[in-house]
């Protein structure tokens, strides 16, 4: 016996409200903080702008090095007594890098947080950078990633990453750098990098309650000792689409599978289309109720599960599509997938699935924006995106505003399946003819 049922409908968002923002300049930094009234516990976190965009090209992965080297001691203390130290609050360091920002956090009951940016900025501001230590985590950082590009994914990944915005630049890199990026780094890489990026104040995020912490004291802590003005963001990066499709084959010999990555570029973070964007995302590819998820998985059985939605930054985007199916089944689906995003492309969407989409993008701001690490996570968003105060709050009304129209507009102008680039990494000698035959776009091999 088959039991069919209908799939739930979308229940209300939850209303929600984003707290009272504060914003000033002390001691040559910013602070942006967040009043979370009657709140025990507090988060200070440090924003620098020194993402992985602002690594040199040929020195990727400097970031994620110089992360793992504030660890090791301060010019204070040794790395057992700055463990300590920071032991002896209760937290630790987290730190966390994209393209735009590099953050260092600790959240702590509010009585700790003068103590804890103290050591935090005694870690960022004066790290002890023994070359011993440097050249150990670099050569920690290149074991990781051999092991995690051995899996599939990366490889792919990278190939799409380059195709789309080019090897030359540093953004058409991967973001963590690769095996043999991170491996060549030296110890002066590492020491001008925290040189050049990591001494300027930046901006303190504070989140908690405000009425028992003393703002001006916290940015004196850590911002003491730093120098130099804000940097030049840059502009929008124009990348331009392709002017046809085409499949990328990297061969993975003995393959019981096919890792699929498909993409092209897309708006930046501040682009007025971010909301209508975000939700033809969560149409086509962003949920588990999305249409390639729908059609792939449930419809032709190809793959556990699929994945697209639009990804951005400060300075670009893009599109990508992500999934693992069985070597048997490369080629048709590619061809769904490509057929998917044509047909939301040239179509839009339905009432009935942007309501869908509406419900949760508007709840997910409603669950994820409790706590005070949340909340700190939101202000970094603010800062690093020159958003306005009110932007959390206006989000979730544009959220539940937007309409089929606004949103197959967005897919119309921002989706553009003739342009993507269709990354393969599987067994090449079992896929590489159906690849051919499907006519989906030129098949060229991938050569490292």
């Amino acid at each position: 016996m088959t039991l069919i049922t209908e799939r739930p409908g979308p229940g209300a968002a939850r209303p929600y409200r984003f707290p009272q923002v504060v914003r000033r300049a002390v001691a040559g930094g910013q602070v942006v903080a967040a009043h979370l009234p009657g709140q025990n516990l507090a988060v200070a976190l440090l924003l620098l702008d020194a993402g992985a965009g602002r690594e040199p090209v040929g020195k990727e992965g400097l970031g994620g090095v110089l992360a793992k080297a504030l660890e090791e001691g301060t010019a204070q203390r040794d790395g057992t007594a700055y463990a300590l130290a920071i032991e002896a609050l209760g937290t630790e360091l987290v730190t966390g890098l994209d393209w735009d920002s590099f953050q260092v956090s600790v959240q702590v009951p509010v009585d700790r947080l003068s103590a804890a940016v103290e050591l935090l900025a005694e870690g960022v501001r004066t790290p002890r950078l023994d070359p011993a230590d440097v050249l150990r985590v670099r050569d920690d950082e290149a074991t990781a990633l051999r092991m995690d590009w051995a899996n599939p994914g990366p490889r792919a990944e990278a190939v799409l990453r380059a195709d789309i915005f080019g090897a030359e630049n540093r953004w058409g890199r991967p973001m963590y750098g690769d095996p043999e990026s991170v491996a060549a780094l030296d110890v002066d890489d590492v020491t001008v990098f925290h040189s050049e990026w990591f001494i300027r104040p930046g901006t303190l995020i504070v989140a908690g309650d405000l009425d028992r912490l003393d703002l001006d004291a916290l940015a004196a802590a850590a911002f003491a000792g730093t120098g130099g003005g804000p940097v030049e963001k840059g502009g929008p990066i124009e990348v331009a689409l392709h002017g046809q499709r085409k499949v990328i084959l990297v061969d993975r010999p003995g393959s019981v599978q096919s890792t699929l990555r498909l993409g092209h570029p897309s708006p930046h973070r501040a682009h007025p289309d971010h909301v209508p964007v975000t939700l033809a995302g969560t149409v086509l590819g962003g949920a588990f109720t999305s249409r390639l998820n729908h059609l792939l998985r449930e419809v032709h059985g190809y793959t556990y599960g699929i994945r697209g939605d639009f990804a951005s930054s400060r300075r670009f985007g893009r599109f990508a599509i992500s999934s693992g199916v069985q070597t048997a089944v490369t080629a048709p689906a590619l061809v769904e997938a490509v057929g998917e995003v044509s047909r939301t492309q040239l179509t839009g969407v339905t009432e009935d699935e942007l309501a869908v989409a509406r419900s949760w993008r508007a709840g997910q701001l409603s669950v994820e924006l409790q706590s005070p690490r949340a909340i700190a996570s939101a202000l970094t968003t603010l800062v690093v995106h020159d958003l306005p105060d009110d932007y959390h709050a206006r989000l979730r009304e544009a959220l539940l505003a937007a309409d089929v129209d606004q949103v197959s507009t967005a897919a119309a102008t921002h989706l553009h399946p003739d342009s993507l680039t269709l990354v393969v990494e599987g067994d090449s000698a079992l896929i590489r003819d159906e690849l051919v035959a499907a006519g989906i776009g030129e098949v060229v091999d991938h050569t490292p």
